[in-house]
């Protein structure tokens, strides 16, 4: 479990459990590591990383039956193989046609775990699986509805392996994972798989978080990216706190049923700087900037749904399009318009335009900077695609500069050991 004496579960006024700090913890230091319960490596990452510890590496050996799966070695095939034979023998029934999604393999894994792992495991030393907030009656009826589709869709897929409980224990266990799962990124918060760490979801929430949480192959890290005093409450941010309050809000109601009155929320200091105007002569019309944001939160939730059908260059030129529209009234620096140059850049890369995305990127890492707290993972991934297209372009001191920014938010959220800085130093050598 690594160290976790300083810290205790208790009952948090207002909130329900928590975590508190029973001793001081320094800036950067851990206060407690929490392996995986179960997790599901995404499918876009078959065969770049190890399907049981995550790791990336190349020369990966396939699974001799289902030719889908891949790990470093036997160990780690053997050790996976309790999970992957839910999929293995369906993969390839399936073919083509096998598609279930994360959140739907994630609880086939729970249930499995569920059946053969009676003890409390060592994920769950805080707070259990079974403990979960689940909200069920706070569900509306197209939440219900997608619950529903991942039941049928669990039956469709993993019927041959698994014996269900009833219907509504079913809908019991999705709601709970909905709440409750994490998302396992890497260093430039690239999608890696999902996973459930029981004693990481005994943290609160606060847009002021004193800790962050990373991940160390399929072990989640939590350290303080605060000073943190004896009886302080442990808060973590579920959320991107790039928004202003009232989006950030919205979210967690949306998705956690909760609303924030952490300090940044009730004071909304912030959001004065998030929603900055162009500067001009005359003051804009109060209703033509309410207008405009409207306009932004709209164009922002019909780009997430155009990624699924439209192609590279039409949302390339939806972004384009949204920023000269947005761009007559929000300065460079709003979040709105940040969030849509996000998008370019990441169109960008995936064109491998890399001069596109530089030029999105370097419009993007100061407001960044601005906007986000001081260790975030956001700036830190920002300055590593920096740097990596600056050194790909050979602009080799612009790379370097930008890689050790990189470096030095992610000793303090990552910690001085953790492989991914060992990978930067050497781009910077190389």
């Amino acid at each position: 479990m690594g160290p976790s004496e300083g810290i205790e579960r208790f009952d948090s006024t207002g909130k329900g459990r928590g975590m508190r700090a029973l001793r001081h913890f320094g800036l950067g230091e851990l206060l407690f590591t929490c392996p995986a319960y179960t997790c599901v490596l995404t499918a876009q990452e078959r065969g770049n990383h190890c399907e049981h510890c995550f790791c990336r590496k190349e020369g990966l050996a396939k699974c001799g039956k289902c030719k889908q799966a891949f790990y470093c070695n036997v160990e780690c095939q053997k050790g996976d193989w309790p999970m992957h034979k839910l999929e293995c023998s369906a993969m390839c029934a399936y073919g083509e046609k096998w598609n279930p999604s994360e959140t739907v393999r994630l609880t086939a894994r729970i249930l499995a775990k569920q059946k053969t792992c009676k003890e409390r495991t060592p994920s769950e030393r805080f707070l259990t699986v079974k403990e979960f907030e689940s909200h069920m009656s706070k569900l509306d009826n197209e939440k219900k509805e997608l619950i529903q589709n991942d039941i049928a869709a669990l039956h469709h897929f993993f019927s041959k392996n698994l014996h269900y409980s009833d219907n509504a224990s079913l809908e019991f266990l999705f709601a709970q994972v909905n709440c409750n799962g994490f998302t396992i990124e890497d260093e430039e918060l690239s999608h890696l798989g999902s996973a459930i760490f029981p004693d990481v979801a005994l943290m609160n929430h606060s847009c002021c978080p004193n800790v962050i949480v990373t991940y160390k192959g399929t072990v989640a890290e939590v350290r303080a990216v605060q000073e943190i005093n004896p009886g302080d409450e442990v808060f973590t941010s579920y959320i991107d706190l790039l928004y202003p309050t009232e989006d950030r809000n919205d979210r967690l109601q949306d998705s956690y049923f909760f609303t924030c009155d952490c300090r940044e929320c009730t004071t909304k200091e912030k959001d004065k700087a998030k929603l900055e105007i162009r500067k001009c002569n005359d003051p804009p019309n109060p209703k033509d900037v309410r207008d405009m944001i409207k306009y932004a939160r709209g164009v922002v939730e019909e780009f997430r749904r155009a990624k699924h059908f439209k192609s590279p260059s039409e949302l390339l030129e939806m972004c384009e399009l949204s920023m000269e529209k947005m761009g007559t009234l929000f300065a460079d620096t709003n979040i709105y318009m940040l969030h849509m140059t996000y998008q370019a850049m990441g169109i960008c890369l995936y064109m491998q335009d890399w001069d596109g995305a530089l030029k999105y990127g370097e419009k993007i890492i100061q407001p960044y900077r601005k906007h986000y707290p001081a260790y975030s993972l956001n700036v830190a991934s920002m300055w590593l695609k920096l740097g990596r297209l600056y050194m790909g372009l050979e602009k080799k001191t612009g790379g370097i500069k930008a890689l050790k920014k990189a470096i030095a938010i992610m000793e303090i959220a990552h910690g001085p050991d953790h492989h991914y800085i060992a990978e930067v130093k050497k781009e910077i050598e190389q």
